[in-house]
This record gives structure tokens, sequence and C-alpha cells, in this order.
């Protein structure tokens, strides 16, 4: 798994584009927040698929390190396939944002994701401040 988390003041994004055939997405077509968030970009990869529940023990682990050292508890997930070659299947990527968004909800993160299986239109903003940008493979 390579996980990108990302402080962000902002975040827009819109639906423009499915790209899976099944429909995934239980999420808002388009989103606009202001304050901030942290966006975690998430690429669960094919080896990934034989110890799933320990790579999402781990993705919330660091989320909340991140969010510890940022002050902030709000975090939109985001499957971005675009961080490595290795890919798992849809079902199971869904799967991790799914449960990582469970168990940070349980902890008292306020947790959203982008919709699932579509490209987005998208709009960010961040500060240039120390810590507000780390990537992790696990």
């Amino acid at each position: 798994m390579r996980v990108l988390l990302w402080k962000m003041q902002k975040v827009k994004y819109k639906k423009a584009k499915k790209t899976l055939e099944k429909d995934y997405s239980n999420s808002d077509d388009s989103m606009e927040i202001d304050g901030d968030i942290i966006m975690v970009f998430i690429n669960v990869e094919k080896e990934d698929e034989e110890t799933v529940d320990s790579k999402i023990t781990k993705l919330v682990k660091n989320i909340k390190w991140f969010g510890n050292k940022n002050g902030c508890n709000n975090v939109l997930l985001h499957s971005f396939a675009h961080l490595s070659s290795s890919k798992s299947e849809p079902d199971t990527a869904k799967y991790v944002l799914d449960k990582a968004e469970e168990r940070l909800k349980n902890v008292d993160y306020q947790v959203s994701q982008t919709p699932f299986g579509y490209l987005l239109d998208i709009e960010l903003s961040s500060k240039g401040e120390a810590l507000t940008r780390f990537f992790k493979e696990f």
C-alpha cells in the first residue's frame, strides 16, 4: 500500500467520468470543503490483498499520527491508483476505504470519501508548511 497524506485548506471536486462498470459510489457527486482537512490518496496494491486487515490497521495508524501532528481530525479518503503500477482488485480497494472510514469514525474522526470508480474534476489548496505532506509505503 502506498499513501500520500496531504493537509489541505480547501478541496473541491465533482464527478467527471465513470471508470468502473460496477457502481461503488455512495458519495456525493460533488463537494466543496473550506477549512483544514487531510486528504488521503490511497493506492491499494495487489500484494495487499493477502494481508488486507493488517494494511488497514497501518493505514489508520498513519492517518491518526498525521492528524495529531497537524491538529486535524477531518479526513477525506481518495482511491488513487497512480502511486504504483501494482493495483488491487476494485472490491479490495473499496473495502480498505470503507473499513478505514469506519475505524476512524469510531475514534471521533470526521471522515468522508470521494466517489469511488470515477475520475474527478478536482481543485486543491494547501499551505507550504512543514509536515503538511507525507508519503508512506507499507
